[in-house]
């Protein structure tokens, strides 16, 4: 198992992408607002979680295939 470190404000940019995704797919399914409103918006968040997914899972991928660095 590979193991990396992730710091504090990493898990809560995931966190908030996976809230955001989640928001939009909730507010596609749901009727809570009228159609067109519901539908703007729930595009809308689903896009910009699924967006800000990219920047962090390319950097975590980074990471894991980076060679560890020799400690002197």
């Amino acid at each position: 198992m590979k193991k990396f470190e992730v710091v504090v404000p990493e898990v809560a940019f995931v966190a908030g992408t996976r809230a955001l995704a989640g928001a939009g797919i909730g507010l596609l399914v749901s009727e809570f607002l009228d159609r067109d409103t519901r539908r703007a918006l729930g595009w809308t968040l689903l896009a910009v979680g699924i967006a800000t997914t990219v920047p962090i899972a390319a950097t975590l991928i980074g990471r894991m295939r980076r060679p560890p660095l020799l400690a002197d």
